[in-house]
């Protein structure tokens, strides 16, 4: 059920998130965007909600918006309201791509899938012989057309998004997303983590015409991180985003069957909020 706001009224929600715009038109630029404690898997909502991950994905995508170099779409004109005050962000509308832009530094979950029936992921090539989790030998930018809501990402070639949106535009997206995909993986492996893929969105300032970081940012809804120890000792699986929930429900529901998801046992529920907790921890108290 979505929240009743003073002040604002609602105009959409996707899976995790809820989009509210201002009563007072001189703010009609402005969008706020309300982080829900839902959790999402296999392009579902499932039961019942992660205690406080709303707050999680905000704070760290505000920490991230701190740490990057590149246009993002806060603002701060007017404040969060009281009611939502530790999981909303005030943002500028934007002219949105629809692009996921996706960085891949490891090989892990559909781009696995993907390089063992072709050898490669949105047309790049790759090596032969890789193994679930290996490292690859560059990042690579694997984008995805955004499906509506309900459908899920197709998978594009980056040949896809020059038709879609023009070779600058397409070439900028590319540049900005591998970029910040440097940056944080630093950052996350002076925290003890890798960052083994991650999804960016981008829009154009409609009054400046720059392209704006949007939506979230490197949160464990958006990017699978690793403990770096864990991966050299050979685990590939200890994971700070919400593998255990996709993990539980691929062993005990069939996304394809058309029927109602089980509801997520409390063990797992609580081990997502730990792993979301822990995450916001380690990178919010990383230093350069």
């Amino acid at each position: 059920m979505t929240r009743q706001i003073a002040g604002w009224h609602h105009v959409y929600s996707g899976k995790v998130r809820d989009l509210y715009e201002s009563d007072d038109p001189k703010f009609s630029h402005l969008i706020l965007v309300v982080a829900s404690d839902r959790i999402s898997a296999f392009d579902t909502v499932h039961t019942p909600d992660i205690p406080n991950k709303g707050t999680y994905l905000t704070q760290l995508t505000l920490w991230w918006f701190e740490q990057l170099d590149v246009a993002n779409h806060l603002r701060h004109e007017i404040a969060v309201p009281d009611v939502v005050r530790d999981r909303a962000m005030i943002c500028k509308k934007l002219e949105m791509f629809p692009i996921e832009c996706v960085v891949r530094g490891y090989l892990s979950g559909s781009g696995y899938k993907d390089y063992l029936a072709s050898g490669e992921i949105c047309g790049v090539k790759l090596p032969k012989g890789l193994k679930s989790g290996d490292k690859l030998p560059e990042p690579i930018f694997t984008p995805a057309y955004k499906a509506a809501l309900g459908d899920h990402d197709e998978n594009i070639t980056f040949e896809k998004v020059v038709e879609l949106i023009g070779k600058e535009s397409a070439e900028a997206l590319k540049d900005l997303s591998l970029k910040i995909f440097s940056k944080a993986s630093q950052l996350a492996e002076n925290a003890g983590l890798i960052l083994a893929d991650t999804k960016f969105e981008f829009g154009i300032d409609p009054a400046s015409g720059e392209i704006t970081l949007a939506d979230e940012v490197l949160t464990p809804d958006s990017s699978r991180y690793w403990s770096k120890q864990a991966w050299l000792d050979g685990n590939r699986t200890d994971s700070f985003d919400k593998q255990q929930v996709r993990n539980w429900l691929a062993a005990n529901w069939d996304p394809t069957s058309g029927t109602k998801p089980p509801v997520l046992p409390d063990e797992i529920v609580e081990q997502t909020r730990t792993k979301y907790s822990e995450l916001v921890k380690r990178l919010t108290t990383v230093t350069d």
